[in-house]
């Protein structure tokens, strides 16, 4: 059989990849092995793969095939998210540009362009997958919005709410202007921004007096309702009972009194505009103020703005600067830096606005998931770092926002009916609503079309919160032979950023759904960054294209070059050098192969070289298994790939082949070649989870395979005990081999000639592998002697000396020649240092750390002097 000579990456890879779907090996169904099951995070559905897919697809795709070999029943469950927000923006973008606008369009024509965006370009993610080697069960692909998983969503939504969890309610949300919709908590991103502090006058009525107060954002003088000062305040008991006139729009508001502001703070003084702030709303409650909402659902200011309406808040607030300067209401301006709310998905300024929102009770729901991860250790987070993190958040946590005002996503199961349509009821469906109305009215003439369903769409992360359960029914449906084979599910692996959005709300759903965690390991990779530590981004554009990489260095070495800096929590400064070093171990192993099927195989006894090889490289293998099992165990993946890659790398191909190679163009011995190819074997299924292209070509070449032998079903190395005694002398060795090799070099003396050895073993280091050493030495005599020997060239391993023997391949007097000429230079190098060290003007001067390396010169000449007049002995 004829192996190319280069590795044809692309062509391996279309080729085993529709083999394994062809005969259907990413598929599971329940049967008698044990499952291990894994569920991806679900990506944006109209996304497209980048480097952090890659990255936590490639663990992921590790860790499936791994379990595969281990003989688990393995379902890596892949899907989408419908991300409303993000593909809502698409839409809406997209129409826009063919002249539609939304607002012109009823919900169901909108949602038929929604399907149609996402038909288009909904999935293209997981074809990419494909390209990375991802061994998916296909078969089990889910969306969040397939009808199952949306029923799922809704029975979610009718149960909380019938548990008194979910209540609707007047409170200060985060909108997103751009978006036009709220955000839970968790959306909002908080970032230090360059601004200004604007300093105010407020008249005082029926006086020529003012107060003057310090805001950041002068456009929401329209909604203040009241100045407050602090009651105990001196500087202001002269304005108590008194009103304020806000500047610009000319409202008299009250000067109300609370301990709630700081008088060290600003001014003393405080501006109130409950409407706009989460805690001028508190004040407003409690001081029964008038609400003003000054803002459109875009952040324009509306008919509150006076002739500013419909103008942006952000380019207003300099030409309100210039009024309220003009009409002498403006003190001061200074610079200033403070934290500002801003969208996670659309980037946008957040607005603090009241709305009426549908919310869920946290407050209990959060105690299980506390319970589980950080008292009872039931659900492990790698590293264990994010443990503080997780409790931060999740004994901070507040009611979560669960409605958006849009319309892509699951419809809000609730139905108002009545005057006004301010009674409502909750159900899974609209008969059920009718119904359910009918009994709470107590009319049974009321009609469907009396009822109209809440217009907003859940938040995505409540569709997502159920993934681990819902994508094996085991919402709708708990008691099916699935979700009793496949929950919980074993290993989750996601990115930190999604700790609290995803894995905590996972984790809080899986108890109370079904009083079990939802899985047991958290791996949480980093973040792809690129050499200047700025996070990959298509806007930044530092990131490249993931299929670009494949196509350039192969999938297998996209992999390798990831998961070699990959350390779990750990950001990965990506270089593309990584995956050329990956493409580089690639051709590495190929070559390996190619040379022991290049080998001519015969009957003939096998040498004491070999033989000392096979039970060193068993060894050894076995020694590396156990490692890669403890670090499988801790999630160490990189530190995995890491040892197999020292295994195969340095241990096989550059000792283990070079240990059993046969003398040029003579065969090699068939129990030598068969362990060869078991090792080889051995390899293959190590690095398989790795890379999988690679491993199953050589794999399918090494000898004919049926269907049901393939790699990626075959079972992993069998752990053995070994001759640990075997690895520690091999190391020995090695430095031997080196020794003599060094020697060679440097007396120029080629390896087609023989050398003697000889040995003082004061190591008492053992003689198993000298068959070895004269091989890989070319020594044709090797004799352990009782002390030095003269007149030849030696080296040091430990205690132990080595010589070998001045034969006529040396130039004595030319060797004498080159010796004396160095020690000459030496000895002026220690002579100079040493007049350095007894100037006694250098010493006192000089730092303490240059003495110190003046010092150390003379030491390093000192001994390499002594070590040249010994060889100089050791040749006259």
């Amino acid at each position: 059989m004829t192996i190319p000579s280069q590795f044809d990456a692309k062509a391996i890879e279309d080729k085993w990849y529709a083999y394994w779907m062809k005969n259907n090996y990413f598929h599971s169904e329940p049967d008698h092995r044990t499952p291990y099951t894994i569920v991806i995070p679900p990506p944006n559905v109209t996304g497209v793969l980048h480097m952090g897919h890659m990255l936590n697809n490639t663990i992921q795709d590790v860790l499936i095939r791994r379990a595969r070999l281990k003989g688990f029943n393995a379902c890596w469950v892949p899907g989408t998210d419908h991300a409303s927000i993000a593909t809502e923006a698409k839409v809406v973008a997209k129409l826009k540009a063919d002249g539609i606008s939304k607002n012109d369009l009823s919900r169901e024509e909108f949602l038929a362009h929604a399907w149609e965006w996402t038909d288009k370009y909904g999935g293209v993610i997981l074809e990419q997958l494909k390209k990375l080697g991802a061994s998916c069960d296909w078969e089990r692909t889910k969306f969040t919005m397939d009808p199952d998983m949306s029923a799922s969503v809704i029975r979610s939504f009718v149960d909380l709410y019938n548990k008194g969890l979910i209540y609707r309610g007047y409170r200060m949300v985060n909108w997103d202007p751009e978006a036009k919709t709220t955000l839970s908590d968790e959306e909002v991103i908080y970032e230090e921004q360059q601004g200004k502090l604007y300093f105010l006058k407020y008249k005082i009525e029926g006086t020529k007096d003012f107060l003057t107060v310090a805001t950041t954002r002068p456009e929401t003088i329209f909604g203040d309702t009241a100045v407050c000062i602090n009651p105990n305040d001196e500087r202001f008991s002269h304005l108590k009972g008194k009103k304020a006139i806000v500047p610009i729009c000319g409202r008299v508001v009250p000067i109300i009194e609370d301990d709630y502001v700081d008088m060290e703070f600003g001014t003393g003084c405080l501006k109130v505009t409950p409407a706009h702030d989460v805690n001028d709303k508190t004040l407003g409650e409690k001081h029964h103020l008038d609400i003003i909402d000054i803002f459109n659902e875009d952040a324009t200011l509306n008919a509150y703005g006076l002739h500013y309406e419909g103008k942006d808040r952000f380019a207003v607030r300099t030409e309100i600067a210039k009024e309220l300067e003009e009409n002498g209401d403006l003190a001061k301006t200074e610079n200033h830096i403070n934290k500002v709310g801003t969208s996670e998905r659309t980037k946008a300024v957040i607005e603090p606005r009241l709305s009426d929102q549908w919310f869920l009770k946290m407050e209990d729901l959060v105690k299980p998931a506390i319970k589980s991860v950080l008292e009872d250790n039931e659900i492990k987070l790698y590293p264990k770092k994010f443990e503080s993190t997780y409790r931060h958040w999740l004994e901070n946590i507040r009611d979560w926002n669960i409605s958006r005002q849009l319309w892509w996503g699951q419809q809000i199961p609730a139905y108002y009916y009545g005057p006004g349509k301010e009674e409502f009821v909750v159900a899974e469906t609209a008969s059920d609503a009718l119904e359910l109305a009918k009994t709470k009215t107590q009319n049974p003439n009321l009609q469907a079309g009396d009822l109209t369903q809440d217009v907003d769409a859940l938040d995505t992360w409540f569709s997502s919160w159920l993934w681990p359960m819902a994508v094996f029914g085991g919402v709708l449906d708990p008691e099916n032979p699935d979700f009793k084979y496949y929950y919980p599910t074993n290993d989750l692996v996601t990115g930190p950023d999604i700790l609290f959005f995803w894995v905590a709300r996972m984790i809080i759903a899986g108890y109370e759904y079904t009083g079990e965690k939802p899985f047991t390991n958290v791996y949480l990779t980093g973040l792809v960054r690129d050499s200047q530590r700025r996070k990959m981004s298509k806007s930044l554009g530092n990131s490249p294209d993931p299929l670009d990489l494949i196509d350039k260095f192969g999938a297998d070495g996209v992999r390798v070059g990831l998961l070699l800096s990959a350390s779990a929590g750990n950001d990965i400064l990506f270089d593309e050098e990584l995956c050329n070093q990956g493409k580089a171990f690639t051709h590495k192993i190929w070559n390996a192969f190619r040379l022991i099927k290049g080998w001519e195989v015969a009957e003939i006894p096998q040498p004491e070289s070999s033989k000392t090889a096979i039970e060193w490289y068993e060894a050894k293998l076995q020694q590396t298994l156990a490692e890669i099992e403890d670090h499988f165990e801790k999630y160490r993946i990189s530190d995995a790939l890491m040892a197999i890659y020292k295994l195969v790398w340095d241990d096989f191909c550059s000792w283990f082949l070079e240990m059993i190679k046969p003398a040029y163009q003579q065969p090699i011995d068939s129990a030598t070649f068969a362990k060869a190819i078991e090792m080889m074997e051995n390899n293959m299924k190590l690095l398989h989870p790795f890379m999988p292209f690679l491993t199953e070509e050589i794999w399918q070449l090494i000898a004919e395979r049926s269907k049901d032998e393939a790699l990626i079903i075959s079972a992993w190395p069998e752990a053995k005990p070994f001759d640990s005694k075997l690895i520690t002398d091999f190391n020995h060795t090695i430095d031997v081999i080196s020794g003599i090799r060094t020697i060679r070099k440097e007396k120029n003396i080629p390896f087609k000639d023989v050398i003697a050895l000889k040995a003082v073993n004061n190591e008492q280091a053992s003689t198993y592998f000298d068959a070895v050493v004269s091989k890989l030495g070319n020594i044709d005599s090797f004799e352990y002697v009782s002390e030095k020997v003269d007149g030849a060239l030696s080296f040091r391993v430990k205690s132990n000396e080595y010589f070998v023997p001045i034969t006529g391949n040396i130039d004595v007097e030319a060797e004498i020649k080159k010796l004396t000429e160095e020690l000459e230079y030496n000895k002026g190098f220690l002579k100079s240092v040493q007049a350095k060290l007894s100037n006694e003007k250098f010493v006192s001067g000089a730092p303490e750390k240059v003495i110190e390396m003046e010092r150390k010169k003379e030491t390093d000449a000192l001994a390499k002097i002594a070590m040249i007049e010994q060889s100089l002995l050791s040749l006259k």
